[in-house]
């Protein structure tokens, strides 16, 4: 699973071994590439997406007033959607992030890869629509059950110009 980034071929994501639980790592050019390569990372922990059809249609909004708690409620969202309805995504559109994230690199300029400092009030918003199908296990290969996804270790950062994210799961 790889798209292309500049010559050099990019992972999307790939898993991190954490005793007694288990983590991601996801690349990304763009914000939304990087939440939704997560999203397909953990589902990759739970079944071989590839064997997934996209025959329903889910829509998900989160808030949060940090970045991370962003990222852990849009995970722990469709973690809830797997849990209460068995959905597994098999494509992703985030469309909408806000505030925008459009920062300059770690170590390169002002602001330096950091989430937008909200004023008093604020929070940020991501809205997806995803297309999948309900996991049936005659059909659909069982791998790990995923309790949650968490704030320990869990990191949003820009690097040069790739976005990376680790986040650990509670299995």
């Amino acid at each position: 699973m790889c798209s292309k980034i500049g010559k050099s071929p990019m992972k999307k994501f790939e898993t991190i071994d954490i005793s007694g639980d288990v983590g991601i790592r996801a690349y990304g050019k763009t914000i939304e590439d990087v939440f939704v390569n997560a999203a397909f990372g953990m589902y990759s922990l739970i079944t071989g997406i590839e064997g997934i059809e996209a025959t329903q249609k889910v829509v998900v909004e989160t808030k949060s007033d940090s970045l991370e708690g962003l990222l852990v409620s849009y995970l722990n969202e469709l973690i809830f959607q797997f849990d209460a309805y068995g959905f597994v995504g098999k494509t992703i559109m985030i469309t909408e992030i806000t505030p925008s994230l459009t920062l300059p690199p770690r170590g390169g300029g002002r602001g330096g890869g950091e989430a937008v400092q909200l004023k008093n009030g604020e929070f940020y918003l991501l809205k997806a629509k995803l297309s999948g199908e309900e996991f049936d296990i005659e059909r659909h290969e069982r791998k790990l059950l995923i309790k949650a996804a968490t704030y320990h270790k869990v990191r949003i950062e820009k690097v040069r110009d790739v976005w990376e994210i680790d986040v650990i799961f509670d299995i």
